[in-house]
This record gives C-alpha cells, structure tokens and sequence, in this order.
C-alpha cells in the first residue's frame, strides 16, 4: 500500500453503514482518502502526489474492491517511483483520467470543508466543479481546457510587462481559446444551480430543524455580458495587473443570512449545517443523475454539531438513503452508541 500511514493494510467492509473509530493521527482520515482517490484518481486533502507516499516508501498502490450496481469492480491507483501514476479500472488501463471521474460517484465531508461557507470564491467553485464534473464529463473536459488556456494568457500577460514578449496579437488569440470551454461551463453552471440551490436550502432547514432567512444565489461577470466582449473590457486592466481579470474564475455563490453575508454572522452551528446541506443537496443530485446513491464518506461529523443537529443528519443520511457511508470518530463509544440508536446493521473498525 505504502500510502500515507499506511505501510501495508487491508480492510474489509462488510456492512452498509460503516463507522471508523481510533485516536487522532491513526490514519481514520487516511483511510477515507484512500477510498475517495480510487474514485477521483487524487487525494482530497493533498495536491501533490509525492506528499502521499508512507515514509521511506518510493510510490505507493492502491486496490478497491468495489460493486456497482450488483457488478464488481476492482480499480487500482498506483504512483510510481518515477512520479507517473496508473489507473487500471475493471483490469483495463486508463489512459486519461478524466473518463473515470464519475465512475464511482463520492461525496465526502471534512472538518476543514467549512472554508466552502467561510472562504473565498475558490472554494464555493470547487465544490460546485467536484460535482459537476462527476455528471457531465464534456464539463470536465471544458473546465480543463479553460484553465489550460488561462494559465498560458496569464503567462503571456507577464511576459508583456516583463518586455520578453512584443507580440500583443496572441491576447486575441486566447480569447478565442477561452470562449467554448468558459461559456460551457458557465452555461452549466446557471442552469445546474437553479436545481441545487432550493435543495440546500431544503436540506438545511432539515438539518437545523427550524425555518431561517437564507438566500443563494449565483454570482457570474457572464450573467450581464457575452463573454467575448468581456474580455475585450477587460484587457488594458489584465495588462496592467498582468493577470485576467474577467470569466468564469471569478463565479461565486452569494449566501445571505436576510440582508446580511451568511459567513458574518452565522454560529458555528449554522456554518455546520449549511456545510451539510450542501454536501447533502451534492449527494441527491448525484443520486438522481446517476440512478442509484454515490459513496458518502463522512470525517468527523460528531465534533461541533448538537445530538438535535446530529440526529438530523444521520436520520437522512443513513434511514433515508441505501447507499454506502462510512463515518469517523475519535470516540469509539460514541459513534457505537450513535449507530445503534440508528437499529439497522453497521460495521465498527477500530484502528
């Protein structure tokens, strides 16, 4: 395995409600990471792959053994010595990655995930992209050319100021590049939200059990403007800041708390529940597109949520949902006692 903690393991899990529990620093959140990077292909919580490898350890593999929809499913994520990661799905060689993003659709829930409600635009478009990408494959494909085409525009942005560069005819060309995929993905975007947004609105209140003044709404340069003549506006200010200051880099979700920022005000409670609403709106989507209920990997959830909150959460979760969850807890009583109350099969793996 050699992945992370984990020198070599193997785990079996048996049932469908899954509980992880074991003191902080274990490998609880590792062994979640393993099983959401066989179905993204990369680690939530680590961009760089290196930084994966167990101590002392050149690469590491990876094996899930997995059934979808009554069919198993074996996919192995290997990164080797070299740095060049494999993918092999079904005992077939995956080429480009993207294809398996999808494949097994995942939903996971991290303490840090608040930054999605307290946080700058880059983590609310994050969110918005893990799921979109996992229900349209042309949007993943978009959102990569896009960012490919506007790392090379900023690149070629410096080198104006930098005199390295004389030619200021290749902006235009660019901004050709950036139409199709940005203007797809923003197309997707509006429409996409129009359906999640109610959803996390109606999971909240759920989960908070109370009715609160919230509103959402999708915040885009392309809602009042065509692209192309956007970046045309735009271009004596992306000269001088040298960087691109216009396209759908910049979306964000607006979320207010009645006339005020959510983020401003809202308890630490509130933010929880929000978080969960949107991770739970995330889930039904994905449930709905796919026909049957993705991976949900919850890491501990029990820290700053009230047993009312709580129960709220894992009565939908876990009673109002057949799919897979597994759950992690420093606290090995805690998370039994909490399973138990659920009265239906669970598995407890103690690390």
């Amino acid at each position: 395995m050699q992945f992370k903690n984990y020198a070599q393991a193997s785990f079996r899990m048996e049932e469908r409600i899954v509980g992880i529990c074991g003191s902080n620093g274990i490998g609880k959140t590792n062994l979640l990471d393993a099983i959401y990077y066989l179905c993204f292909t990369k680690s939530y919580f680590t961009r760089q792959d290196q930084l994966n490898v167990h101590k002392g350890a050149a690469g590491f593999r990876i094996e899930g053994h997995f059934e979808k929809e009554g069919q198993p499913l074996e996919v192995v994520c290997i990164l080797r010595e070299t740095g060049k990661k494999e993918l092999i799905s079904g005992g077939e060689p995956c080429e480009r990655f993207s294809r398996h993003i999808g494949l097994l659709p995942c939903v996971i829930i991290a303490p840090d995930d608040v930054q999605i409600i307290t946080g700058g635009s880059e983590e609310r478009r994050r969110f918005i992209d893990a799921l979109l990408s996992q229900l349209d494959p042309v949007y993943l494909q978009s959102l990569i050319e896009y960012n490919r085409v506007l790392q090379q525009r900023n690149s070629y942005l410096k080198s104006l100021t930098d005199n390295k560069v004389q030619d200021k005819s290749l902006l235009e060309v660019y901004d050709a590049q950036l139409l199709r995929p940005g203007s797809y993905v923003f197309e997707k975007r509006n429409v996409f939200l129009r359906d999640l947004l109610p959803l996390v609105d109606q999971f909240y209140r759920q989960i908070a059990g109370a009715a609160e003044p919230l509103a959402f709404s999708y915040e885009s340069q392309l809602l009042d403007i065509n692209f192309e003549t956007l970046l045309y506006s735009y271009r004596e200010k992306d000269r001088y800041l040298q960087r691109t200051n216009a396209g759908i880099h910049k979306d964000d979700i607006d979320i207010r708390y009645g006339a005020l920022p959510f983020k401003s005000i809202a308890s630490q409670g509130q933010r929880k529940s929000l978080l969960f609403a949107l991770k739970l709106a995330e889930y039904e989507m994905l449930k709905q597109s796919k026909g049957f209920p993705p991976l949900l990997l919850l890491d501990d959830v029990f820290e700053k949520l009230d047993a009312h909150r709580m129960h709220n959460l894992l009565d939908k979760v876990c009673l109002q949902n057949e799919g897979q969850i597994f759950i992690t807890d420093t606290h090995g009583d805690r998370i039994r006692h909490e399973l138990e109350k659920l009265n239906i099969p669970s598995q407890i793996i103690s690390l």
